[in-house]
């Protein structure tokens, strides 16, 4: 279960959303004989349907998937933007360092996909998403190889059961030291900056 005191916890569906599509890449965990399990693949969010769902692939020579009978248990970690937070930024010396970031936890129950059609569906639903002109290009090449390509992955779907959303965006200190953090947010590199546009929309 995720850590996620009540001023760092995010209600809004539509932000979680936001994240998983920015920052696609997601860490599967999941337990096997006592053993965490642990792979990362790029997830694709339907959430057309309800309840949501996750879909994605991995190599069938990942040992990972064959612990997931029907309706096994896996948690998807979508990690967002996160930077370094200065106590320099606080109004009293007395303050420590720390990190803010944005995260999203996705639990639910997962279906393998070993249909030639499903995967076919996953695999061209995440080329649209990442790689619009290369769908083009899959259609062309021989069914031979395309049949091949296939076999060597399993496709599944996670249906989504909870999400938990934590961005830690300073909301814990005074108006004056919160606006201080966006402005060095701001003035930092792409996650720092990713970070002060999400302060200004979670926290207008």
């Amino acid at each position: 279960m995720l850590y996620n005191p009540a001023h760092f916890a995010v209600e809004d569906a539509a932000a979680a959303a936001a994240l998983i599509r920015a920052h696609p890449l997601a860490t599967l965990v999941s337990l096997h004989d006592g053993q965490p399990q642990v792979t990362h693949a790029p997830l694709l969010l339907d959430d057309t349907a309800q309840p949501w769902r996750l879909l994605g692939h991995v190599a069938r020579a990942n040992p990972h998937w064959q612990a997931w009978t029907e309706g096994a248990a896996l948690l998807a970690i979508f990690h967002g933007p996160d930077a370094y937070v200065s106590p320099a930024l606080y109004d009293t010396l007395k303050a420590v360092p720390t990190w803010n970031y944005a995260v999203v936890h996705v639990q639910g129950r997962v279906t393998p996909l070993h249909d030639s059609d499903a995967k076919e569906d996953v695999l061209k639903r995440l080329i649209d998403a990442h790689d619009p002109p290369y769908h083009a290009q899959w259609n062309e090449l021989d069914v031979t190889f395309r049949e091949g390509m296939k076999k060597g992955i399993v496709a599944f779907a996670l249906q989504v059961e909870r999400i938990d959303a934590k961005f830690k965006l300073s909301q814990n200190r005074a108006p004056g030291e919160r606006e201080r953090v966006r402005q060095a947010m701001d003035a930092g590199g792409a996650g720092a900056r990713e970070l002060a546009e999400w302060m200004r929309r979670l926290q207008p």
